[in-house]
């Protein structure tokens, strides 16, 4: 692989939920060849990844994170904002791993992708406070309330932007993506429902938006196996780590060893 450098390389972590776990895969496989972009994006569970990254917070912190962060929480319910779950009620539980709550804060340049429900356009946050920006990037509607900055609301990035390579792009000679939001070919039986129907489509629009992006980066990380994973089901979030882990060793040319259990560090 023809990488250049840390300095000159950067890394794009697409929105998808829990398959964004496979992302923690990735960064366990490239910390084991040394490989540490230094120009990182994300959108929606991308943004938390690559904050984590941004960070050097350890596998077993992310694995962590996720495990232990409610997606649903009888008190977190919503009661006077659009949306079933208060999404401003999950900073408490970002300040233990971002406590310092700044971009300026991270090892590494951050962008985190949100959408600017008030104009109808993107946005990107790479200065100042963290955390909200954060939240705003992951608050999938109408499960996730907006999250509200200044007089603007603002939610899911990935509703504008699932694959944020833009605000990177000028800055690196190289560039790693990471695109979980996967598209593989489906039976007649796997689209019976109007759910599954939707589920189907929604993901076809969204990658179509994005496709030329992802094909115009340097090394590109897909893992097919991801589709079968629900981007809400928690109970996928340690196969959607090893779908990801393994499928960047093969990527990278080295046969994939078993990660290894979560401890209690979380950095």
């Amino acid at each position: 692989m023809d990488y250049p450098g840390a300095s000159e390389s950067g890394i794009v972590f697409s929105g998808g939920g829990v398959r964004g776990m496979a992302h923690i895969g990735l960064v366990k496989a490239l910390r084991e060849h040394d490989i540490t972009p230094q120009w990182v994006a994300g959108s929606s569970v991308g943004a938390l990844v690559g904050a984590m990254y941004a960070d050097d917070i350890s596998i077993d912190g992310m694995l962590s994170f996720f495990k232990e962060t409610p997606l649903f929480r009888y008190n977190f319910f919503s009661i006077s904002k659009p949306g079933f779950i208060d999404t401003d009620r999950y900073h408490k539980l970002f300040e233990a791993y971002w406590p310092a709550n700044s971009f300026e804060a991270l090892k590494r340049r951050l962008y985190v992708a949100a959408t600017n429900l008030n104009k109808g356009q993107e946005a990107f946050f790479q200065s100042g406070e963290l955390i909200r920006p954060l939240l705003a990037s992951a608050a999938l509607p109408p499960i996730f309330s907006p999250v509200k900055m200044g007089n603007t609301l603002y939610a899911d990035g990935g509703i504008m932007n699932n694959f944020p390579l833009e605000p990177i792009a000028p800055h690196c000679r190289y560039v790693i993506g990471s695109n979980v939001a996967v598209i593989g070919e489906l039976g007649t039986r796997d689209i019976r429902s109007s759910l599954q129907l939707t589920n189907r489509t929604t993901a076809l629009m969204i990658y179509a938006i994005n496709r030329d992006k992802i094909q115009s980066c340097n090394l590109i990380f897909e893992p097919p196996e991801l589709e079968r994973i629900g981007v809400l089901d928690k109970k996928g979030i340690e196969r959607a780590y090893r779908i990801g882990y393994e499928h960047a060793m093969r990527v990278l040319g080295n046969p994939s060893r078993e990660p290894q259990g979560i401890t209690q560090e979380k950095k």
